[in-house]
């Protein structure tokens, strides 16, 4: 996601024309403060990371319960409430945060998001594997206890999630 952020920066600094270096550090922090906001990976979503207790991530105030479970419960992110039925992060009572589903406008790291498409998945993650599941899944880029799994219609991405490799809450 830096390229974007260098581009917002540079826009911005063309912009104002004699933005001086002090406005244009100011403009560039930011913006990589707010794409800092929308970014799924590698470890986590904001103060929410995976493998943190339930405990734990409840002490973030990020999140908010939804649907208790024996082995896993369902956990919304405050800022990112989903519909009914769904969650947007699942806790393992034995691994802490096991998946954390992103939401319309977060991106990976790499610039991944809702509405990319099979040959963007494929050019950043050349070693973008098929799941048992069917669903595309990516290593995570610096976390080797993480992946990337991709829902793709029309081939497009719909749904996308940061889970650990381990996590015993779905498929």
């Amino acid at each position: 996601m830096g390229r974007p952020v260098a581009v917002t920066a540079l826009a911005v600094g063309v912009a104002l024309g004699g933005a001086t270096s002090a406005s244009a550090a100011e403009s560039t922090s930011a913006s990589a403060a707010a794409s800092a906001a929308t970014r799924l990976g590698p470890y986590g979503y904001g103060a929410v990371k995976l493998g943190m207790s339930a405990k734990q991530a409840q002490k973030t105030g990020k999140i908010v319960k939804k649907l208790a479970g024996e082995g896993c419960s369902g956990w919304d992110l405050k800022a990112h409430p989903t519909g009914k039925d769904r969650v947007g992060l699942f806790i393992s009572k034995k691994l802490g945060v096991a998946a954390i589903f992103g939401f319309k406008g977060v991106r990976t790291p790499e610039g991944v998001g809702i509405g990319s498409t099979l040959k963007q998945l494929k050019k950043v993650y050349p070693r973008l594997r098929t799941a048992a599941s069917g669903f595309p899944v990516a290593a995570v880029p610096g976390n080797s206890k993480a992946s990337y799994y991709f829902l793709l219609r029309h081939g497009k991405v719909y749904e996308l999630a940061l889970t650990l490799n381990n996590q015993d809450c779905f498929n």
